[in-house]
């Protein structure tokens, strides 16, 4: 039963991992490529989400890998991320590909069916093995992000561009070879202290400005088209409203390991917004007040093309931005999105930052 799953940033790392700690033969698509959306596109509904596109561009290149049992996510709520499974399978089953689907629902509606696809994938292992394969899991996910957390605040410093990216991209190799905990963490600290060791420009103090948005498109570099890298060459120091470790915190730990917690997000909205809308549309409004408050100059809210949660949290974000006074900038991604024009749009919003912070020192000085 050769098992494959679809891509959402370095997801495949700890579910790979996870799933080979039980016995199962993992088959990784390759990464998210013009391939992959042409594969998707080509199949999909017209105005499907993007996401459901390129994930069904995933299961198709990882069929041609000999791949035939597909892992992939439930959902719930107003977000349409719940009927995924179910169009894909259906869809793969119009175009002859013989794939199992295991749709993992999420904890937040029932534990126990949760337990229960896990037990299935587990291939007659214990409760034990399967307990350790989660916190290997868990233990490269949340390594990943630190070392990540670190590339964004280093990027937009660097003497030399790109360094810092070729250190992480290493690092991405090297820790999927690994299940020891010691073994993660110090490879973890020894790629951040190499990191920090890069030649950086002195006293550089960058914009600062936080993605939030629906959590696809804010993992995902491909179909956000590279835009922390972007960023970062334009001397911003980037953060995510979310991080993968803390969503498997918040999801499937119910938040009892000392991380940032949604419920944080959610109190912070409630002025604002205060109920769940599906999705993280909740989370991008509390998530932009959160990093008003934390000192940072700008906010990009980044979602799928006619994404619900987030058109709800869009409508919302002007006033979070005038009581706030941060500038907030909305991005739609589909397949017709080209990497120049969003090129130009957030050179744009970085130039308005730097005005802005350029005419507060001015009032200040006077």
């Amino acid at each position: 039963m050769p098992v494959t799953m679809p891509h959402m940033g370095h997801l495949y790392i700890p579910l790979k991992t996870m799933l080979e700690y039980v016995g199962l033969e993992v088959i990784v698509p390759p990464l998210c490529s013009k391939r992959t959306l042409s594969l998707g596109t080509q199949n999909s509904p017209e105005f499907a989400c993007l996401p459901l596109k390129i994930n069904l561009g995933n299961f198709l290149e990882a069929r041609e890998l000999g791949a035939d049992t597909i892992v992939m996510a439930g959902g719930l709520g107003p977000c349409r991320f719940g009927y995924y499974a179910q169009i894909q399978r259906e869809i793969l089953r119009d175009l002859g590909v013989d794939m199992k689907m295991v749709i993992l629902e999420p904890p937040d509606t029932s534990m126990r069916h949760l337990f229960e696809d896990i037990r299935l994938l587990a291939n007659g292992h214990s409760w034990f093995t399967i307990l350790q394969a989660i916190r290997v899991a868990w233990y490269k996910a949340r390594a990943i992000d630190l070392v990540e957390m670190k590339l964004q605040e280093i990027r937009p410093r660097e003497q030399q561009p790109g360094g810092a990216d070729k250190i992480f991209e290493r690092f991405l190799r090297d820790v999927e070879k690994v299940n020891q905990k010691s073994h993660i963490y110090q490879m973890a600290e020894d790629v951040i202290a190499e990191m920090e060791g890069l030649p950086q420009i002195e006293c550089y103090e960058p914009v600062r400005i936080a993605i939030v948005g629906e959590i696809y498109t804010v993992l995902e570099p491909f179909v956000n088209l590279n835009m922390e890298k972007h960023l970062g060459r334009m001397g911003v120091a980037v953060r995510r409203s979310i991080y993968l470790s803390e969503w498997i915190n918040d999801h499937i730990f119910k938040g009892i390991l000392p991380l940032k917690s949604n419920k944080v997000v959610r109190k912070l909205a409630r002025p604002y917004l205060n109920h769940f809308v599906g999705g993280h549309g909740w989370e991008t409004v509390g998530s932009t007040v959160e990093h008003a408050q934390l000192g940072f100059d700008g906010v990009i809210q980044v979602a799928p093309l006619t994404c619900m949660p987030e058109i709800v949290a869009q409508t919302i974000l002007p006033r979070v931005s005038n009581d706030k006074d941060i500038p907030v900038m909305t991005i739609y991604v589909d397949e017709q999105t080209g990497e120049a024009g969003l090129i130009t749009r957030l050179e744009a919003f970085v130039d308005l930052i730097k005005r802005k912070k350029q005419l507060k020192k001015e009032v200040m000085n006077t």
